[in-house]
């Protein structure tokens, strides 16, 4: 089970595999271009600090020779309190704008690649899990984070430290300034070995690791599922058995690097040993000064000091190179729908909606939609019926341009939507799905999604056209009420008006409802029909629905079948017919409610002598209707 998980939940693609720790590294540094003249700043700065901290052994080494010599020593004290003071202030200058631009930074890279996750096709969130997506935002930005903060914080200065220290240390002694290029050069092998040990374990712990956030998400998501099937001990087993593999994987990766930091320490004290060893050879030789053999001992704590920092450096890095490869993978990823450069905003929008002979496929598969060609006036209704994976939510989302047709065009007002802007095309629709799709927020807020600028009136209005405001006054709050996720505090069929009531605010030219009173009872379901009906009157309408009262009185009725349509035309005439329409109807294909005195039975089906009440509910009805 844990391992299936994590094969779903996979980091992301070969490019993933591709990019090395350098080229991370540097692709999170070049995020910081927005504000690159502070950041230079700051790594300027980092320079002069590296300075300060290298003139102070040497400072402490004049000190001791002059107190041996019996010179005075004031002067070069009073250099060496000026310096510190000013590196003091210098540190903390820098710690407090890095900190400020590594915080900034990441709440925009946040924002962007959150930005970015909400173009992505329905497919890459489904293949990942929300879990999983939250996890790579989340932790990304964080990773970034601290990556930015390490780097002008101190990185900079280590590095420019240790640059700074070797031409320093041979301009004093060659053979002590050998001393410290070999413990540079141990502690390099030493990290490059490790590293190299760790790479794949680490990649497969952080595997594991996104593994486990997409299950806990997916099992929080259904958490009512799980209690109702009693599967909670089953599911607790399963993410133990995770986090076992996620042992497993990770363990080999800390004890080599509980290897690489005794190695780091026993090279550091073999350093100042040789350091005093030597020293003390060449001072008895008269080769080197008291003072220089401190200043010596002082540059190789300097060193060890800084080694450790870049140390600790890239192992972080090392760490997080999982999670910032999944960050800018997502980044990476191409979108369903690229807009176009010249894209002009769709205006003054009748909702004259055309299908140019439009074909579109989902990858190498037989599913998709082929030669599309059908025609809905403004104002009027057009139902799309047919078997599961017919093509029917495919082609709204074709008009949506969710998805780009590989043939053919769609034509808005004598507009080819694939040049116009998304948000002006999808201003013009609005949308009442199956599924209500709720927020965590409070109904008002919810209802103004449709139209974010609405007054309490126009809020009311529309849940009072949709059936819904005498339920939402009896809440505790109200219109405040908090519904929970997705809704949960709310029945079906509240969380269905309340959508309703969005669609009704957002007053768009063109509505699509999708299975839009599939959740309602057949006395609610009544009295919503005559608000989609108020609602649909001026309005170019889109139906996805198995349900007889929502397609039986729509102006053209689109039958679809593997992707062609192939049937159109009223209902009468096409149940009277012995096409696929026909069948499905007789075979029980549309239900209707089981009390339909409120419903208004269409002028058609008077003439063909059928009543709503004589075509019967089936429970094959799923799968002659579903959603395709």
């Amino acid at each position: 089970m844990s391992r299936a998980g994590m094969s779903q939940t996979g980091m992301g693609g070969t490019g993933d595999q591709e990019m090395t720790l350098v080229q991370v590294y540097r692709r999170a540094l070049r995020l910081l271009a927005p504000e690159k003249l502070l950041a230079i700043s700051l790594a300027s700065a980092g320079v002069v600090i590296a300075a300060i901290q290298l003139a102070e052994p040497i400072l402490f080494g004049k000190v001791v020779d002059a107190l041996t010599k019996g010179e005075g020593a004031f002067p070069i004290i009073g250099l060496w309190a000026a310096l510190g003071l000013f590196g003091i202030l210098a540190n903390v200058t820098v710690a407090i704008y890095a900190d400020r631009l590594a915080h900034r930074r990441r709440l925009a890279v946040m924002a962007d690649v959150f930005e970015r996750a909400m173009t992505l096709p329905q497919a890459y969130h489904a293949a990942r899990g929300s879990g999983t997506v939250i996890r790579t935002i989340v932790s990304g930005c964080s990773s970034l984070f601290w990556l930015w903060l390490g780097a002008m914080r101190e990185q900079l200065t280590a590095f420019f430290g240790i640059v700074l220290l070797v031409p320093t240390a041979l301009s004093m002694d060659y053979r002590m300034a050998a001393i410290l290029a070999g413990t540079a050069i141990a502690y390099t092998l030493m990290n490059v070995f490790v590293m190299r040990r760790t790479s794949a374990g680490q990649s497969a712990a952080d595997r594991y690791d996104y593994a486990i956030s997409g299950r806990i998400g997916d099992v929080i998501g259904n958490v009512s599922v799980v209690q109702s099937y009693a599967r909670v001990s089953a599911e607790a087993e399963d993410l133990r058995g995770m986090i076992k593999d996620l042992m497993n994987a990770q363990f080999p990766v800390l004890t080599w690097w509980g290897i690489l930091s005794v190695l780091q320490r026993a090279a550091a004290t073999l350093t100042m040993v040789a350091v005093f060893a030597i020293g003390a050879i060449l001072a008895a030789r008269g080769e080197l000064t008291v003072g220089e053999i401190v200043a010596f001992v002082s540059f190789a704590g300097l060193l060890i000091g800084k080694l450790d920092q870049l140390s600790a450096f890239v192992v972080r890095v090392h760490q997080q190179g999982p999670a910032l490869r999944m960050l800018f993978s997502m980044l990476d990823e191409s979108a369903a729908v690229v807009e176009s450069p010249d894209a002009k905003p769709l205006e003054n929008v009748a909702g004259d909606v055309r299908f140019e002979d439009v074909s579109f496929r989902y990858g190498e598969g037989p599913q998709g939609v082929s030669d599309l060609a059908f025609h809905a006036p403004a104002g009027q209704t057009l139902a799309l019926v047919g078997p599961t994976g017919s093509g029917k939510s495919t082609s709204i989302a074709l008009l949506q341009r969710f998805r780009s047709p590989d043939r053919g065009r769609i034509i808005v007002d004598g507009q080819d939507i694939a040049h116009v802007t998304l948000a002006s095309l999808r201003t013009s629709i609005a949308v009442v799905f199956q599924d209500a799709g709720l927020f965590n927020r409070t109904i008002g807020d919810n209802i103004r999604i449709g139209k974010p600028d609405a007054s309490e009136a126009e809020v009311k209005r529309a849940a009072q056209l949709a059936e819904a405001h005498e339920f939402i006054m009896a809440k505790p709050e109200g219109y405040d009420f908090m519904i929970g996720e997705r809704g949960a505090s709310l029945s079906g069929g509240e969380r269905q008006r309340i959508a309703i009531a969005r669609a009704i605010l957002k007053d768009a030219p063109i509505l699509i409802l999708d299975e839009a009173t599939s959740a309602l009872d057949a006395e609610t379901e009544a009295k919503i029909k005559r608000a989609l009906d108020t609602l649909r009157k001026g309005r170019t309408t889109f139906i996805i629905a198995h349900r007889l009262s929502t397609v039986a009185d729509a102006d053209e009725i689109i039958v679809l079948d593997h992707g062609r349509i192939v049937e159109r035309g009223r209902f009468t005439q096409l149940a009277e017919g012995d096409g696929l329409f026909a069948r499905l109807v007789a075979e029980g294909g549309f239900t209707v409610p089981k009390t339909t005195g409120d419903l208004e039975v269409p002028a058609e089906m008077h003439a063909a002598g059928t009543h709503p009440a004589d075509i019967h509910h089936s429970g094959i009805h799923d799968d002659l209707f579903g959603a395709s």
